[in-house]
């Protein structure tokens, strides 16, 4: 029997496809995975909402909250005196409960500002005119005393298990409000102390992963979504090719009885056509007045590559996207804010986004976006009152640290819970990592025990079997 040349290239083309779809399909199966491969516009959330949106301010290595917003004048008094403490790294080494270490008062002054007259150093004097604004947690904890494991715990609950991101699971509870557009991006995440599963989706459908725009230590013009426009192919001739290629793997799909990692791929082809036609206007700080750019700092240094990401977001959640993580830091092993030996370079960083930060809440506030969105600023943890080695730095510290939040929901203008006097370690009101989980996902309406999926035989949350929402909070 004779074949056309045709014909035989159709059948091929079928035999390429079907070696595709079973290349993708060949992983790992998800066991007892339930739920739709493509974020949802239509899902209820579990009561009323106070934020649509978040956007994470993620302060890569821990910034020292008793020189920024926890002041502690006994830091001053007994500067250079030697003085017993709980040390989080000699606890876990040594299981010594105390050891001596000097005590190191802040190189930047406090000053009070705003109608509330919360204390704020001069690291951070653009943010601290917006200090009525935020709702200043004093009393946070975590687990964690290295990077990695604290890193993770921040974004995933978890400090070793492979788990679904914060930003998945606010995706896969609530839905998208655009499809045309990811529903979840982080902003030049780090390849180190988690990397990619700081944004991943783990078991929860690979729709609601991140999408990450750029990476740590790349230059701002990279924040683009790579191959997003593709050869120049008329509209119908790509969607066409679209088609084509989702037959083939519709094929696959009847054939594997609906495997929930090819719909997900067959979903994020779809999405990416669309994005093709929506995303670079986005992107496309050039439409930015001139006015707008100044007030992130665009355009100046230090400040030009953080007030991009930052105008960046506020584009983003204009547009839709449901979580955003602004990422400061780099790919070294020693993150951005992590200052051992050299608390004084705090002052470098800050300067690169605190004329940022205060831009994104003044544009926010003034669109009238803070209303419905939630804005997160913080670390994996804090760093300790007293000198590391009889240096000039300061060593991590996960008992007892700050991180504020402003906007949808919260309380402005408070600062709830303290550390104790020297601000080594949460002593009133404490809020564990796992409570502030609770707490941001109920301003979402979602119920952090409800929000539930069941993998392995098992059901999973952010919180684990922890965390409760901290109604001192809420507006």
């Amino acid at each position: 029997m004779l074949v056309s040349r045709r014909d035989a290239l159709r059948h091929a083309a079928c035999g390429f496809g079907a070696l595709a779809a079973s290349a993708m399909i060949a992983k790992p199966k998800l066991a007892n995975a339930v739920g739709p491969t493509q974020p949802r516009t239509d899902w209820i959330p579990h009561f009323a909402p106070k934020a649509k949106r978040v956007i994470f301010l993620f302060m890569q290595g821990g910034v020292s909250h008793v020189d920024s917003f926890d002041y502690k004048p006994l830091l001053e008094e007994r500067n250079g005196q030697s003085m017993p403490f709980t040390d989080a790294r000699v606890l876990a080494k040594t299981g010594k409960r105390e050891s001596s270490f000097r005590v190191m008062q802040s190189p930047w002054k406090f000053r009070r500002y705003g109608e509330s007259g919360r204390m704020v150093s001069d690291l951070f004097p653009q943010t601290a005119k917006h200090i009525d604004d935020l709702c200043l947690i004093h009393s946070m904890a975590t687990e964690g005393v290295a990077h990695g494991p604290a890193t993770l715990f921040l974004h995933c609950g978890s400090t070793n298990f492979v788990r679904p991101s914060m930003g998945s699971w606010i995706l896969h509870g609530i839905g998208t409000e655009n499809q045309d557009l990811p529903g979840f991006v982080s902003i030049s995440p780090s390849i180190g102390n988690g990397g990619a599963r700081n944004y991943g989706s783990a078991f929860l459908p690979a729709s609601v992963q991140g999408t990450p725009l750029g990476l740590a230590g790349t230059k701002n013009t990279l924040l683009q979504i790579q191959h997003l426009q593709g050869p120049t192919r008329p509209a119908r001739e790509r969607q066409r090719q679209l088609e084509l290629l989702q037959e083939f793997n519709q094929l696959q799909l009847e054939s594997h009885r609906n495997d929930p990692e090819l719909e997900a791929v067959m979903d994020t082809y779809d999405l990416a056509l669309r994005m093709q036609d929506s995303a670079p206007e986005v992107l496309d700080l050039e439409n930015e007045s001139k006015a707008t750019l100044e007030m992130y700092g665009v355009g100046q240094q230090p400040t030009d590559d953080y007030g991009r990401k930052c105008l960046l977001a506020r584009r983003l959640c204009e547009a839709g996207v449901r979580f955003v993580q602004v990422n400061y830091g780099d790919n070294s092993a020693n993150p951005a804010w992590d200052q051992h030996s050299n608390i004084p370079k705090h002052a470098d960083h800050a300067k690169a986004v605190d004329q940022p930060i205060a831009a994104l809440l003044q544009d926010l506030k003034q669109r009238g976006l803070l209303e419905d969105t939630l804005v997160w600023w913080g670390g994996e943890f804090g760093r300790t009152p007293y000198a590391q080695d009889n240096g000039t730095g300061r060593d991590h510290n996960p008992g007892g640290f700050t991180v504020w939040l402003a906007g949808a929901g919260v309380r402005p203008g408070l600062s709830y819970g303290e550390t104790d006097e020297f601000g080594s370690v949460a002593i009133s009101k404490k809020v564990h990592m796992h409570d502030l989980h609770a707490t941001i996902l109920h301003l979402l309406g979602l119920d952090h025990e409800r929000l539930t999926y069941r993998f392995a035989g098992r059901d999973f949350r952010l919180t684990d079997v922890h965390g409760k929402v901290v109604q001192g909070l809420l507006a």
